[in-house]
């Protein structure tokens, strides 16, 4: 995936499915790496957008916002998360030969384990586990709540 002029990844594992950006739902107040919710089936799903968290250039094109993606991540009996990127690139295999681990310290909250090396620059492989401390991540459960809460009121008016 592209964040910015940066390339990352994702296990496969990590990704529950891949979709193209809907309307967001975005209450004043929120954190400005929290692109706003999404309502998937009736599931108010925080979207978090990388480059924002990451502190990094956002792409500059107006019209680049029209393909940007989500990656829907979580696992199955946990709340969705869906990750805002630039454009998702690629799915491929890489052999674990091809990794380099990353010194946890070397990133923050140790969310990049690993740089796979291509012609074009390194990838950083993030782990989705790590990409909020835990501070982001329980803040972030409230505001979802909230959503929620909000998409309830609603269910069955229309």
């Amino acid at each position: 995936m592209r964040l910015g002029s940066r390339r990352c990844a994702l296990t496969r594992a990590a990704v529950r499915e891949v979709l193209p950006l809907p309307r967001l739902w975005r209450p004043p107040g929120l954190p400005r790496p929290l692109a706003g919710f999404m309502n998937l089936a009736g599931e108010a799903v925080p979207v978090l957008d990388l480059s924002r968290l990451f502190g990094l250039a956002m792409a500059a094109e107006a019209e680049d916002a029209l393909y940007r993606h989500l990656l829907l991540i979580g696992e199955a009996g946990e709340a969705p998360l869906a990750l805002l990127v630039d454009r998702v690139l690629d799915m491929q295999r890489i052999p674990a030969e091809r990794l380099r681990p990353v010194p946890p310290e070397a990133t923050l909250n140790g969310c990049a384990v690993a740089e796979i090396e291509t012609p074009e620059g390194f990838i950083h492989l993030l782990a989705a586990g790590r990409i909020l401390l835990a501070q982001e991540a329980a803040a972030l459960a409230t505001l979802r709540e909230g959503a929620q809460s909000r998409l309830a009121e609603w269910e069955g008016a229309v």
